[in-house]
């Protein structure tokens, strides 16, 4: 080729670079529309002007710069990035009618308006910066000493019976009431490539960010702090979307930190009303989900998998530590959809029992599968793997399959689990808590807490587990291993023993199943290591 003509095609390939970064870099600033930092003028019109702009203008930078700037929803659109400069604030209104009308139901749960941002079939988006986006949410509370209370369990079922959570109480854990707020801080809608990251969310009044139907989004290295005594302000619910990348956040969350649902407006695959997406997810799994380097901790539970009527399936949770928790790791299924391969690594855990309305007992791993509805149709977990597990906790591992949906194919390697006694354990302790369930009697009820419970389980193998029981504890903890309901399952180097010697306990405790082998384990026990009743 010769020289001319190259420098002609390299001339022209830099004039399109260049004029590609220069669409990248194009800012626009949301005081140059308006904008005004005085913790009094609403900016919604102003900050909604000029990602407008952007968007039609083929994509860019709109800046919030450092101040506090007040506003109700902003509607993200294709191609602009909402960055927050450092010391930037975007604080949510205290007057909901600010806040758009919301469009979808599926989520309204006490609130029937859009949150501060939102964005719906939109691609090439993202918010980041060092600033904060604050939802205002313990403004909308009734007050820190007003609590919350359900109506999905029954006193007579549990242990403490009409002591528990008894009306009049204020719990120090929360939850707190609220009577009207606005909706969930973030909410992506069917969008794909999203990325969030560095910022600050803080006071959220519901769920901070929500990732609904969409694929291919990072969120990298932002902080979710929120009041702990808010119900509902989950971290990061992933709802149906697919090809999520978690990693080096930290969040603080009144509920669930970080989820894996299958819920959506849409119909599932295999449905005959379903249709691929135009935007977003357009296979309609729940799928293909990594999670890791983050620092969690939860009123109810760190990491939640499960609900809906889409599959669920491929995710990935890792080098997570989870701090002060009421729940470590829960599976839950409870709709007819499947929720397999789910791998769980390096986490270290700390969790203890909360007071209040507040599901789950002090759980480190917590799976089961039972209908939430008296004709529901529940569905199946599948291929789920624990490895380097250490955990300290108030109560045991909790594998609760049914006859119906069986729990198949679930594997400890190198757990070590120490058990405790702690402030509520008398007051909340010594239940099971399956909530959502279709009937009271299932939902929070009295029963004895092993260091790891299993029942209808197919496929149980656990290898390397230390069990310790730390201090006094009482009569309801007992034995350290105990399966009704099984098959094939394998039991290799259990190092632990019974909480106490009381009559009818045992290290490991079996009955009415066939196949169990145990292994490399009986010089840590004692005379009778293994108590067996009708296994095969």
């Amino acid at each position: 080729m010769k020289t001319g003509k190259l420098l002609v095609i390299l001339s022209a390939i830099l004039f399109c670079l260049a004029g590609h970064q220069s669409l990248q870099a194009k800012e626009y600033r949301i005081i140059d529309f308006g904008a005004r930092a005085d913790n009094a003028t609403v900016n919604t019109k102003a900050i909604n002007s000029a990602i407008a702009k952007c968007s039609e203008e083929g994509g860019g930078t709109v800046i919030i710069p450092s101040g506090t700037f007040i506003s109700g929803t902003v509607v993200l659109l294709s191609n602009v990035n909402l960055q927050l400069e450092a010391g930037a604030k975007l604080v949510g209104s205290k007057d909901t009618s600010d806040y758009l009308p919301l469009k979808n139901a599926l989520f309204n749960e006490g609130y029937n308006r859009y949150g501060l941002i939102c964005a719906s079939e939109a691609s090439n988006i993202s918010i980041s910066g060092n600033g904060e986006i604050n939802g205002s949410g313990t403004f909308f509370m009734n007050g820190l000493d007003k609590p919350h209370m359900g109506h999905d369990f029954d006193r007579k079922y549990i242990r403490q019976g009409i002591e528990f959570m008894k009306p009049g109480i204020i719990f120090e854990d929360g939850p707190v009431s609220y009577s009207f707020r606005p909706g969930l801080m973030i909410l992506l809608e069917a969008c794909e490539n999203v990325r969030i990251s560095g910022i600050t969310l803080k006071d959220s009044p519901e769920w901070t960010l929500r990732i609904g139907d969409c694929d291919n989004v990072e969120v990298e290295g932002i902080s979710i702090l929120n009041n702990p005594v808010i119900p509902n302000n989950d971290g990061i619910h992933c709802t149906n979307s697919r090809n999520i990348r978690i990693s080096n956040c930290n969040i603080l969350a009144g509920d669930d930190a970080i989820i894996v649902t299958g819920f959506s407006s849409l119909p599932a695959p295999g449905d005959p009303a379903y249709r691929p997406q135009k935007i977003g997810n357009k296979t309609g799994y729940a799928e293909n989900v990594a999670v890791t380097n983050c620092v969690l901790s939860s009123r109810s539970a760190c990491i939640r998998i499960g609900y809906g009527h889409h599959p669920i399936r491929n995710l990935v949770f890792s080098n997570l530590v989870m701090v002060d928790s009421n729940r470590g790791i829960g599976i839950f299924a409870r709709d007819h959809t499947s929720i397999e391969n789910v791998l769980f690594s390096n986490i270290i855990i700390n969790n203890r029992l909360h007071s209040g309305h507040w599901w789950g007992k002090g759980e480190p791993i917590h799976i089961s599968a039972i209908r939430d509805t008296p004709n529901g149709v529940v569905g199946k977990v599948n291929n789920i793997s624990f490895t380097d597990i250490i955990a300290q906790s108030e109560t045991g591992i909790v594998i609760y399959g049914t006859k119906e949906s069986q729990i198949e194919n679930v594997r400890f390697n190198r757990v070590n689990l120490t058990i405790r006694s702690g402030k509520y354990t008398a007051s909340y302790g010594g239940n099971f808590d399956l909530r959502p369930a279709f009937s009271n009697e299932f939902a929070v009820f009295r029963h004895d807490i092993p260091g790891l419970y299993a029942q209808f389980v197919k496929g149980l193998s656990i290898s390397d587990l230390e069990l310790k029981w730390d201090g006094k504890l009482p009569d309801f903890f007992t034995n350290g291993i105990e399966i009704q309901n099984f098959e094939n399952v394998s039991i290799d180097r259990f190092k632990g023993l019974a909480a106490s010697d009381a009559n009818g306990l045992a290290p490991i405790k079996a009955s009415n199943g066939n196949n169990l082998q145990v292994t490399n384990s009986a010089l840590y026990g004692k005379d009778v290591f293994v108590l067996k009743e009708n296994v095969k």
